[in-house]
């Protein structure tokens, strides 16, 4: 078999024992049927990736300077039949939902962690890339049904409310950016930390926290938002705000 038809793999990974690791057992899956190519960040990866266009991706959600979620939406922006395997040491709500967010339909794709044992990851990387099958984590499963889950998990708006809070928006820009009005943003909020369990104390009915502080607080403590997801959201509200002034200049 020449090196033209062996299976191109692309292992993104910033730490270099993780990233050998990967490619040993890669290697050891499919020995003299494979070529591996590495990219230690995300523009790296996504460099590589849209120099060689491999069709199995091993992928780190955490990566410098591109996360793992802004590397795959560029990767099936390309090639939406890629074999994606995101690699994580974390199970935060924040990146299960960065991941539902973008896969396209019918997509093939895994989601395990680096604590998964060395027969874990090799399950995943047979199912994902030779056998066609979706192999989530059982933690991460468990994440997935609790952000579909309206009484566990908050809902798609109440999440919006949460990033608009911790991106440190008043609600009058709150309502000007989800198209509401201000008590319709504040209806919003207030159904947030609801779910969050946000409450007055006993007697004179006062709270001894800041409410959008406190939200905060419980959101990261969850794993509900963290700092890739902050990063990404505050460039999507810098990408609105910029056509938000662009509209405005032409009015």
């Amino acid at each position: 078999m020449t090196e033209n038809d062996a299976m191109l793999v692309m292992i993104a990974e910033d730490d270099g024992l993780h990233r050998s690791f990967a490619r040993g057992i890669v290697e050891q899956l499919w020995p003299g049927e494979v070529e591996v190519i590495e990219a230690a960040d995300g523009d790296g990866a996504i460099d590589l990736a849209l120099k060689r266009e491999p069709p199995c991706v091993v992928l780190d959600l955490q990566l410098p300077k591109a996360t793992g979620i802004e590397v795959a939406r560029t990767i099936w922006s390309r090639r939406a039949d890629t074999h994606i395997l995101f690699w994580s040491n974390f199970a935060d709500e924040a990146y299960v939902r960065g991941v539902a967010r973008i896969v396209p339909p019918g997509s093939v794709y895994g989601y395990v962690l680096k604590s998964a044992s060395e027969e874990g990851m090799r399950s995943a990387l047979r199912g994902v890339f030779r056998e066609g099958h979706c192999i989530i984590d059982r933690e991460v499963r468990g994440i997935q049904h609790r952000v579909h889950d309206r009484l566990e998990g908050i809902t798609d708006t109440e999440y919006e409310s949460l990033i608009d809070i911790a991106l440190g928006l008043t609600d009058k820009a709150i309502a000007h950016r989800r198209g509401l009005s201000t008590r319709g943003a504040q209806s919003r909020i207030q159904h947030l930390y609801d779910k969050l369990g946000l409450a007055t104390v006993p007697g004179d009915g006062t709270s001894v926290f800041n409410s959008r502080t406190r939200a905060i607080y419980l959101a990261l403590a969850r794993g509900l938002i963290n700092v890739d997801a902050l990063k990404r959201e505050q460039k999507r509200f810098d990408d609105w705000l910029h056509q938000a002034g662009d509209l405005g200049d032409d009015s």
